[in-house]
């Protein structure tokens, strides 16, 4: 069994859980989020597709519910000591399964916590288990009691970060050498996998987003490939992925030539972005880096183009997204920035009326005294 993190790393982990479920009167947490899981005990998987979840009491009992096929899953990359298996058959009912683990902790009557915003608890099942605990316990939305917990990382967890933004670093020299007029879009994302693969990385948590001409000012990946044309433009963003942490970065690349507008648009984007770095302070709020933004974005003429988030936490996590959150970057978000956290920060223009797109983002770790830009590339507008 290989952890990625060590036995004390995990312990206190769990201590800050356990403190936090004393503090808020809670019994038990019953977790559903894969990335509670993962940072928690180890356990790396995809079958949270299916009903699964992780128990804990206030004992620091650790059971885990789930799948056959993630037993050895399970085993091999937690530290998960009991883990309990429902069998698949027609009619079956997990929750049934869980509330037998419950009954033998004894928490009938008591106060249980359950992740709800959740991939990993889809909503039938959700009315299943809500079902289920009708009468037999109180229950309380728990969603971000661990999830807050992650948002500040690590020293061992930053290591990671800060793999990941070398990954994502050596997946831009791709694109730098392979996007030129007549190569397939198709052919940059292969090139930049490769070389995160190479380097020891994993698959993202979602996929790259690239679109050139009509689909430079897409924001989500879509299946269509074109061929870069003379002139073109080229939207892509990406993630460098270590052990599942992200650090991510977007760009648009004029090709052949560029626009003069995509000039204009350039400075505005760099100019927001050096702004919000200006606001990325520890004890400022979230919400100022996007008032900053967009005050900026706004006055230079683009307040129809921007978009009403500049960005989102970054941490481990798993499909279908790579955005940790919370925290979002918006307006009026009154969460106080501290050291140790990472968060993403994407300065957008959409100019539909011209049919012209510009993006800049990078990732930040927040330290004692300001923040750290985790890509070490240049910020430049680079024509191809």
């Amino acid at each position: 069994m290989a952890l990625h993190f060590s036995k004390e790393e995990f312990a206190s982990r769990r201590k800050k859980v356990l403190t936090l479920m004393k503090d808020q009167k809670l019994d038990a947490l019953l977790m559903f989020r894969q990335e509670s899981m993962y940072w928690l005990t180890g356990y790396d998987t995809f079958g949270y597709v299916f009903f699964q979840s992780l128990i804990l009491d206030k004992s620091g009992n650790l059971i885990l519910l789930t799948r056959a096929p993630d037993l050895r899953q399970a085993q091999n990359t937690s530290n998960i000591k009991d883990i309990r298996i429902w069998v698949d058959k027609d009619g079956s009912n997990p929750t049934e399964d869980l509330k037998i683990i419950l009954n033998e902790l004894s928490l009938n009557g008591k106060t249980i916590g359950i992740e709800y915003e959740a991939y990993g608890l889809t909503g039938r099942n959700a009315i299943k288990l809500n079902k289920s605990l009708e009468g037999y316990c109180e229950i309380k939305d728990k969603s971000e009691l661990v999830s807050n917990l992650r948002v500040i990382k690590t020293t061992e967890e930053i290591l990671y970060v800060k793999k990941a933004a070398e990954l994502a670093d050596r997946a831009l020299d791709e694109v730098w050498k392979n996007a030129k007029v007549g190569v397939s879009e198709g052919k940059i994302l292969a090139e930049m996998q490769r070389v995160i693969f190479e380097g020891g990385g994993d698959y993202p948590a979602n996929e790259f987003i690239i679109g050139s001409g009509h689909n430079a000012l897409l924001c989500r990946y879509q299946a269509e490939k074109r061929i870069l044309s003379n002139p073109d433009q080229l939207t892509i963003e990406w993630a460098g992925t270590y052990k599942h942490y992200h650090s991510a970065m977007f760009r648009t690349i004029p090709i052949g030539k560029a626009d003069p507008k995509h000039y204009e648009m350039y400075e505005a984007c760099h100019e927001a972005l050096i702004n919000s770095e200006k606001k990325l302070l520890p004890d400022n709020t979230v919400g100022e880096i996007f008032d900053v933004h967009a005050k900026t974005l706004d006055d230079l003429g683009y307040k129809e183009s921007r978009m009403n988030a500049c960005g989102y936490s970054l941490g481990a996590t798993f499909s279908p997204n790579w955005m940790d959150t919370p925290p979002m970057i918006y307006t009026g978000n009154p969460l106080i920035l501290k050291p140790g956290m990472v968060l993403f920060m994407h300065m957008i223009l959409m100019d539909s009326t011209n049919q012209l797109a510009m993006n800049l983002g990078e990732t930040y770790l927040v330290t004692e005294s300001g923040n750290e830009r985790l890509g070490k590339h240049k910020l430049d507008l680079v024509v191809l």
